[in-house]
């Protein structure tokens, strides 16, 4: 079996474009990957369509390994988070292909099952207006569709430092979103890289009494040593890990044991299998993995193939229940949160397929996501048509 080409679609909303890319074979069998650029997108496709034609066309698809290292050092240059990320669509798409020819679902392929179900936590969920009565509301329709873990950032435009009043604000957002949810719903703390080191430690102090489940992204990603010194100084799990896109770069980070979660984006560090080796690292360092998944259905599916098949997988993050929910409806069999877990699927591949007609509804926009921006958090920002 050869490839053959690939055809990419984006798939737009006003603050995330969710790249599709098919892989076609000579035998008829096509495979399905996706990614979430910001601010990108278009550098992504034009790699990948250099890529098609110097590397992918031709290649074995049962072969992802040697794809994948041509793909990451053919080119000689330096992989970051660009190249990574077409190597993971592409990558991801070989795992359907195979499992959809041997007639078996890829997490079989990895090593088989280790649990029938993987804990879903709800993102997204918070686009409504900052305050505590909205946020209790909207955590409240969170506990309802029966999640049982929620994940939020409290903190406005917070930057580096956070005031007297602006910290009181927070810690009031988080006392009204626990009292919603009770005090057995797991509470994740999102610090998106905002703070200082000193800033992190109070802010985790003042918002401990309302048991966080992990502390992520505590300061910038770039300075180990500030998140060594976060992590000295206070008792909650750490996690961090989605803006990191090369396997190799976690290695500082599992010397250091800074973190108790990592949280490798399986659409930026380069598929399914690379992350599938970076939990088994994560496993000898007694860490947990739970991956970044700001994408649409078949990132995932991708993800949950790892999950299924990974002693060491926590959670999964999910965003499509709430923030542009309606994407959804480009992907077929896409992955659905029961209870509060997705539950294992014996499809072949990925059990996930694309659908054409359907993505050609959402066409690609000038997707922002600015942190730094009054209202960021309702996911709506101004100018985003293309």
């Amino acid at each position: 079996m050869r490839i053959t080409g690939i055809s990419t679609y984006v798939v737009g909303t006003p603050w995330r474009n969710l790249t599709y890319v098919q892989v076609h074979t000579d035998e008829g069998i096509t495979g399905v990957g996706e990614t979430r650029m910001l601010g990108r997108t278009d550098a992504l496709t034009g790699y990948l369509e250099e890529a098609e034609t110097n590397h992918i066309v031709g290649s074995d698809p049962f072969a992802t390994e040697d794809l994948v290292r041509r793909m990451k050092y053919g080119d000689y240059g330096r992989a970051g988070e660009i190249v990574m990320s077409g190597i993971a669509v592409v990558e991801m798409a070989c795992w359907d292909i195979k499992g959809k020819a041997l007639g078996v679902p890829v997490w079989q392929l990895l090593g088989g099952r280790v649990t029938d179900r993987i804990k879903a936590y709800a993102n997204g969920w918070y686009t409504t207006e900052r305050t505590p009565e909205a946020y209790y509301k909207a955590a409240r329709q969170v506990i309802d569709r029966g999640y049982q873990a929620l994940k939020i950032d409290p903190f406005g435009t917070g930057h580096y430092e956070l005031d007297h009043a602006q910290t009181r604000y927070s810690v009031s957002l988080i006392e009204a979103v626990r009292d919603a949810i009770g005090p057995d719903a797991e509470l994740m703390l999102e610090m998106h890289g905002r703070f200082s080191p000193s800033t992190a430690v109070r802010l985790a102090h003042e918002l401990a009494p309302f048991r966080p489940a992990w502390l992520e992204e505590p300061v910038p990603p770039e300075n180990l040593k500030a998140l060594e010194k976060v992590a000295a100084k206070v008792d909650l799990p750490i996690a961090t890990g989605e803006r990191i896109h090369d396997r190799i770069e976690f290695r500082e980070l599992f010397e250091s044991q800074a973190v108790d979660v990592i949280q490798p984006d399986v659409g930026h560090i380069g598929g399914i299998w690379e992350t599938r080796k970076l939990a088994a690292t994560a496993e000898t360092h007694y860490m947990l993995i739970a991956p970044h998944n700001v994408g649409g259905s078949v990132l995932t599916a991708a993800s949950l193939q790892v999950g299924f098949s990974t002693p060491n997988f926590k959670i999964l993050e999910h965003f499509n229940d709430f923030a542009d929910a309606e994407i959804k409806s480009v992907v077929k069999g896409a992955p659905q949160v029961v209870d509060g877990y997705f539950h294992r699927s014996d499809a072949p591949g990925l059990g996930v397929e694309l659908d054409i007609d359907a993505a050609a509804g959402f066409p690609q926009q000038q997707a922002r996501f600015d942190l730094w921006a009054e209202g960021w958090e309702q996911r709506r920002p101004k100018g985003s048509a293309r």
